[in-house]
């Protein structure tokens, strides 16, 4: 987890407001939640209260314990969005320690049913989700750049730039990617 520095804005503080109150709605404790997500109590406590930003892999957590996509969850967060939505106006989410990031290229919404992100790993960088957020998500990832192995449910896939992989996606899933190059995809979900 990254510390919350003075430099970011508003919008760290309405994800630890929507956290809690995603909490709050489920009727759950904070040891409650501990318990769902396999996140300690004192690393949720710490999030509701905007004094550290989620790493990817426990916001990986809680989206899986709501059924909820990250993208979805960051569009509770984000204001509406304008039709066209320029390249330096697209949300970008960085998990510096993961060695992540994603730009949110088409932001999910209430009204249309996918969304597309652009994403980077680092070289050697790891990304692991323990359940799928919503069972039988379909994933449509276009790799880019670099070498990515993508682990769907125990079966792993080694892409090279120009492959798609498509899956539905119902359990557990990995993300290594390539130790010299990284990897840069577009990944679409519906």
């Amino acid at each position: 987890m990254e510390n919350i520095t003075q430099q970011d804005d508003s919008a760290e503080q309405r994800l630890a407001q929507r956290l809690k109150q995603l909490r709050v709605e489920q009727g759950w404790s904070l040891d409650q939640l501990a318990t769902q997500s396999q996140v300690s109590r004192a690393t949720l406590s710490r999030l509701e209260n905007a004094e550290v930003s989620p790493t990817t892999s426990v916001l990986g957590r809680l989206c899986a314990v709501y059924g909820l996509s990250m993208s979805r969850l960051m569009r509770m967060v984000e204001d509406d969005f304008p039709p066209l939505l320029r390249r330096e106006e697209q949300p970008v989410w960085k998990d510096t320690q993961a060695g992540f990031q994603r730009r949110s290229v088409s932001p999910p919404s209430h009204a249309l049913a996918g969304e597309a992100l652009e994403c980077f790993l680092a070289a050697g960088a790891h990304l692991a989700y323990a359940a799928s957020p919503r069972p039988g998500m379909e994933h449509h990832l276009l790799l880019q750049e670099g070498v990515l192995t993508v682990t769907v449910e125990g079966k792993s896939h080694l892409l090279h730039a120009g492959d798609c992989l498509r899956y539905q996606l119902s359990g557990p899933s990995a993300f290594d990617a390539g130790p010299e190059t990284g990897a840069r995809y577009f990944l679409f979900i519906v």
